[in-house]
């Protein structure tokens, strides 16, 4: 998870151009008619504003009544490129559209943002739209997001991205339908926030997190809230918590997981509040649950109280006094 959200917001700076900057067009004609306010390229048409490039087939600019450039719109599945040192950045759709008043490049229709290292892509987004407004340094992604490093994937109905001057990374935020998955672990909510500041993930609303333990069993965590934090792998979650491990069911109001030695998977879970533990057909509940999953236990402290369901259903041989 850390990947993703470190690494991400290299896509932006291909975005964040300096729209002050001279506009340079090139094609094989263009034409420019007064009542409709346009200037028409067509034919190899080649864009250059500061370090990315625009290239396409067909192009054309408004003009307003102050005879300023306004939009400039790239048709034809146009392809828009920045290269410094060995980084490379481009943005693919079947329309582009530069604002040249409000600095907002917008892409839409099958929209594709790409970084590579050399010739190997590191990030790769593809969204039905894309929009970035180098003023705020807000990016949103809209319709069927899906977002990808070397293993790591997320998808999502909407995102949005925010960098700082340089185009590092500040909050992701991915809304609808939102799943954070590598390999085989993943967590469901109906949306992420992520804080570089801080390195928290947090999801929200119908959370689930699926964990693949090193012996192959999975854990499950579903509750209202969940909180990831990076630097230390600690999971928080409160709100109708449940976790499923083998043959434990827990639940809860509130609990915190940490991870075992030497791995960022969690072992033990600390659960407050009155909650409860079932194995097989006993429940125990008390206000404070310690649940570790390897060596594998649990501890209950506080107003235990122990339920072992159906004792002797089904036969005549039910314990009694002897009364």
């Amino acid at each position: 998870m850390k990947k993703i959200l470190t690494v991400l917001g290299a896509i932006f700076l291909l975005t964040s151009v300096v729209l002050a900057s001279d506009l340079i067009i090139e094609s094989k004609n263009q034409n420019y008619v007064e009542a409709d306010q346009k200037i028409k390229f067509n034919g190899d048409v080649k864009v250059t504003v500061d370090d990315m490039k625009v290239v396409g087939d067909s192009a054309d600019v408004n003009i307003t009544d102050k005879q300023q450039l306004d939009t400039a719109t790239f048709y034809d599945k146009p392809y828009a490129f920045e290269i410094k040192k060995n980084k490379k950045r481009e943005v693919k759709a079947n329309i582009l559209k530069v604002s040249l008043i409000n600095k907002i490049i917008r892409a839409e229709g099958d929209t594709q943002s790409v970084v590579f290292d050399g010739k190997t892509p590191i990030v790769v987004i593809n969204a039905n739209t894309q929009e970035y407004n180098t003023k705020t340094g807000i990016m949103t992604a809209n319709g069927a997001v899906t977002m990808l490093y070397k293993d790591i994937e997320t998808f999502s109905n909407d995102a949005e991205i925010t960098t700082d001057k340089n185009g590092d990374l500040k909050k992701l935020v991915l809304t609808g339908n939102a799943r954070v998955k590598q390999t085989n672990n993943e967590t469901l909510a109906d949306k992420f926030v992520y804080d570089a500041t801080t390195g928290n993930l947090t999801a929200y609303g119908n959370t689930t997190s699926n964990a693949i333990m090193d012996d192959g069993a999975k854990l499950t965590l579903k509750s209202n809230y969940q909180e990831y934090n990076q630097k230390r792998s600690i999971f928080n979650a409160s709100g109708n918590v449940r976790i499923w491990y083998q043959d434990y069911y827990a639940a809860g109001p509130k609990v915190t997981l940490y991870p075992g030695a030497g791995t960022t998977k969690p072992n033990e879970a600390y659960f407050i509040g009155r909650s409860s533990i079932t194995q097989g057909v006993r429940t125990i509940y008390a206000d404070k649950i310690k649940m570790v999953m390897n060596p594998k236990s649990f501890d209950a402290q506080g107003n235990t109280r122990t339920v072992i369901k159906n004792i002797g259903s089904g036969s005549d041989d039910n314990m009694t006094l002897g009364l």
